[in-house]
């Protein structure tokens, strides 16, 4: 064999050993997500059963407790390519990740507390946004009883992150299903007054939804510290030291992540306002065609979620190679997927649909003769939309979070939002001037990211010098 081919040989190797490490990593990301999408569809489905009015109430509720959610998730997910740094500098490192892990669970406690707050007072930043008195009353009872599940939330978020490092995240996908099934008999026993509980309707919901992330979190608190793989690192000990330097580090790399993620989710939020405008048919066409769009984002998102952990090893590790190895193989995957549930959306619309609605029912005629139209859109949409979750976790894996935060403000809140407008009212687009303004905001930022990734070795992204990084933690040590 020459030496040409030994060499094509190798990399070959080194390619399908970093498929293989992708996937593996990404399913059980993925199916934790779809998990988590599962507990709040069953919320819905079961105040769907106690009256329109109760639905309506937890809608707003959620709406206004999702965004600050968010934020403050993108914080937790800073510790991600911290910890996948030290491993890749270091596999046997236990006092980085440890305490970085413990500087995450710092961090929740110091976003959660404003939050609580906000949401406190929900009724009134309601009634201050012209929501109807009542919805906004019964939507502020919610969310006394839904805010408390959000610290147990972001600490199950940190340990997951922590597992995820350590590339074993299948336990997080069994605690997360085990909450779905809490969730459901918690919902339906409280909300309803079953097997012996009060019957508390709006608010049961939320206490079970705050029960069920508290059980997530003590599940991966178990598991941290019973299975042999992580009890070496004991994650509790000696929770109470600080390590300030590290805190800045978390705060530095989260925020731009926290921004980027809340342009996002807003920008869909201010969608969905824009539907409402134009008629309840559109809105209801939206919330179908957005649903689909969601659960098969879980895919990318779950790929991305893997490629800053893959990409975040290979720049600890100071290795060019393995950083494009595992960027371009979490790129093909996500993108690759969505470009297959896009095929899936051109080919069998009304089948989609129907999930969602009763198509034998003639007064749903114009709900769906609009979505129809609407996935249309969304199939271009879930290509850019899955390119730039992708690239947002290959970068984040190379602590690359300030200008791709940059980039979302200007394609979501820059472009997409303000064209979207301008193509639904002023042109009489309606509902599809909407879609393509989200969908060419999307590409925007998507084609960033990827310019941005291009050019890596030239903007200095990846050229790690482990004693500059580690330097500023040097009072932790």
């Amino acid at each position: 064999m020459s030496v040409a081919d030994a060499g094509a040989q190798a990399a070959g190797s080194l390619w399908r050993r970093e498929i293989g490490a992708m996937l593996a990593l990404s399913w059980p990301m993925i199916l934790t997500n779809l998990a988590q999408t599962a507990m709040t569809a069953t919320d819905v489905m079961i105040l769907g059963h106690v009256s329109a009015t109760t639905l309506a109430a937890s809608a707003l509720g959620a709406n206004l407790y999702f965004a600050p959610l968010i934020f403050g998730l993108g914080l937790m997910l800073a510790t991600v390519p911290m910890m996948a740094r030290e491993v890749g500098r270091n596999r046997h490192s236990v006092r980085d990740l440890r305490r970085t892990v413990r500087q995450g669970l710092w961090a929740a406690v110091l976003i959660t507390i404003p939050i609580w707050v906000l949401l406190w007072n929900g009724e009134t930043i309601l009634l201050a946004m012209g929501q109807e008195p009542a919805l906004a009353a019964e939507a502020g009872i919610y969310l006394h009883a839904l805010q408390w599940g959000l610290l147990p939330f972001y600490c199950y978020i940190v340990l997951r992150s922590f597992i995820a490092t350590l590339e074993r995240p299948g336990w997080a996908t069994v605690v997360a299903f085990v909450a779905v099934g809490f969730n459901a008999l918690a919902n339906w026993a409280l909300v309803f007054g079953k097997l012996g509980f009060p019957e508390l309707g709006i608010v049961g919901s939320g206490i079970a939804t705050s029960l069920s992330s508290l059980l997530m979190f003590l599940g991966m608190a178990l598991v941290v510290s019973l299975d042999r793989r992580f009890r070496r690192y004991r994650l509790f000990g000696r929770f109470w030291r600080s390590d300030w330097p590290r805190l800045a580090e978390l705060m530095r790399l989260g925020l731009p992540i926290a921004a980027m993620m809340a342009f996002e989710v807003t920008l869909f939020n201010a969608a969905a306002f824009m539907m409402g405008l134009i008629d309840a048919a559109s809105l209801a066409a939206y919330a179908i065609a957005i649903q689909i769009c969601s659960i098969s984002f879980m895919v990318p998102l779950g790929v991305n979620q893997a490629a800053t952990v893959r990409v975040g090893i290979a720049y600890g590790a100071g290795d060019p190679h393995g950083i494009s190895r595992a960027g371009w193989t979490a790129y093909v995957i996500g993108v690759g997927f969505m470009a297959l549930a896009a095929l899936a959306m051109i080919a069998a619309p009304h089948t989609l649909i129907g999930i969602f609605i009763d198509a034998g029912d003639s007064a749903n005629a114009e709900v769906i003769g609009i979505a129809v139209t609407f996935l249309a859109f969304a199939a271009l949409f879930q290509i850019v939309d899955g390119a730039q979750a992708v690239g947002a976790g290959m970068l984040r894996g190379l602590h690359d979070t300030n200008m791709p935060m940059l980039f979302a403000a200007i394609g979501y809140w820059g472009i997409g939002l303000p064209l979207g407008a301008l193509l639904a009212f002023h042109f009489g687009l309606r509902g599809n001037g909407v879609w393509i303004g989200l969908s060419l905001g999307l590409a925007v930022v998507a084609m960033l990211l990827f310019v941005r990734w291009l050019r890596r070795d030239r903007l200095g992204l990846t050229r790690f010098h482990p004693g500059a990084e580690t330097a500023a933690f040097a009072a932790g040590h």
